[in-house]
């Protein structure tokens, strides 16, 4: 078996991490052909470079090819991966500076700023999916763009072969067998949620949950790992992930952000010295400065996921915390909610695995923020200032009129040039 697939996005300072990951593990997935797509062209020929290097230092045989032209290098396809990034960096500094001048969190997945990438993203998705479908309807999407749920659950309401993927579990997964001083295949996560919105209420071990025995070794750790309380981890039992810290502390974080400047700004400065740093004919690894840029195992995960999604490794299902539909996985939630768990996946697609009743301080979160994604997948697609300040107003980081609308004034004018109906 060889494979063709295509990275959109392929320009990305991070394709590397992908790169590295997909020689590491060809014996799991065998890429005959692998089709970087973006359309800034210099941008991409000095990732496809390094991309070629490190494919033959580490011997792999497929080759690597880039492009401009999305409809071309999709032709046969047999997955394509969506990593890209409406507006750049220039956007996401936005994204994290205007939402601070009305107290509330800026960040490029959570509140106003989320609302505003979901608003940019979303319709350039979905055409790119609709093109890659009406060109290969057999190929597989797998969407790392971000709000990675809000964008599948567009993917999957247009009837698109797609499932979400974030890195966060598969980073939890490494970090506790780490400390388990395990192999990470021995660890399976009981991770429940929504994307950016999830809690770890198990680790087990060989089917055993040492979450308990995690928290009370390394509990010290985890917190400062999250930037969230000992005592709140102790106390809830779980681990959330880091990005519930907007929510459980959101105004200490409004203020550390006012103070420190955005992710944004420390991106782009590491992604110009990367760039440079691409461009040595010398380098053929990732460079070390890449772990600073984020996405950590996100290869991995891809590989997992893709390998099981065309079936690579004998067909036989495998466990993954992927993005989702609920379809009654989570009661309180509607069917078409997109919910991130654990998954049986192969080559029919990912269903979800049975979740425990989710407790009410957690239940209560994932159903008023999903409540507020559909708000906000309904201003995507439809447009319209009524329609973005409703979904802020529905958002539990925002849930006020005014500040709703000063809001929506503002993404409005910050994102024009992006929305169409604007």
């Amino acid at each position: 078996m060889s494979l063709k697939l295509v990275v959109v996005g392929g320009g990305s300072t991070y394709t590397p991490e992908l790169i590295d990951g997909f020689a590491r593990l060809r014996d799991s997935l065998p890429i005959g052909e692998l089709v970087l797509v973006d359309p800034a062209a210099e941008r991409l020929e000095l990732v496809g470079g390094l991309a070629r290097r490190i494919f033959a230092k580490q011997g792999h045989p497929g080759t690597i090819t880039t492009s401009t032209d999305l409809d071309a290098s999709v032709q046969g396809a047999d997955a394509v991966l969506l990593q890209l990034r409406v507006g750049g960096q220039a956007a996401r500094d936005q994204d994290e500076t205007w939402p601070l001048e009305c107290g509330c969190v800026g960040q490029e997945t959570t509140g106003a700023g989320g609302l505003a990438k979901a608003l940019r993203t979303v319709p350039v998705v979905l055409d790119i999916a609709e093109r890659v479908r009406r060109a290969n309807p057999d190929a597989w999407i797998v969407d790392f763009t971000n709000p990675v749920g809000i964008v599948t659950r567009a993917l999957l309401t247009e009837g698109h072969k797609a499932v979400g993927l974030c890195n966060v579990a598969i980073g939890f997964q490494r970090k506790f067998a780490g400390m388990l001083g395990v192999a990470p295949e021995r660890v399976q996560l009981d991770h429940v949620g929504l994307n950016h919105l999830t809690w770890e209420r198990g680790v087990r071990l060989d089917g055993k949950d040492v979450l308990p025995d995690l928290i009370a070794g390394h509990g010290t750790a985890i917190a400062e790992d999250l930037h969230l309380p000992l005592s709140l981890v102790r106390q809830l039992g779980v681990v959330p992930s880091y990005y519930l810290r907007y929510f459980y502390q959101h105004d200490a974080v409004v203020e550390e952000l006012k103070v420190q400047g955005s992710r944004a700004s420390q991106v782009a400065a590491i992604e110009r010295e990367l760039l440079d740093m691409y461009a040595n004919p010398l380098l053929d690894e990732k460079p070390e400065l890449l772990g600073q840029r984020g996405g950590a195992f996100y290869s991995e995960a891809a590989v997992q996921l893709v390998a099981s999604l065309l079936g690579t490794q004998g067909g036989a299902p495998s466990e993954q915390v992927v993005n989702v539909l609920n379809d009654g996985t989570l009661p309180f939630l509607p069917d078409d909610a997109v919910i991130e768990v654990p998954a049986l996946v192969d080559a029919t697609g990912a269903r979800p695995l049975p979740v425990p009743a989710v407790e009410p301080l957690y239940a209560g979160l994932i159903a008023h923020v999903t409540g507020y994604e559909q708000l906000a997948l309904d201003a995507a697609l439809r447009g319209g200032r009524d329609r973005v300040f409703q979904a802020l107003l529905a958002h539990p980081l925002v849930g006020q009129i005014d500040l709703a609308d000063q809001l929506t004034d503002r993404l409005i004018a910050h994102n024009r040039e992006h929305l169409a109906w604007a």
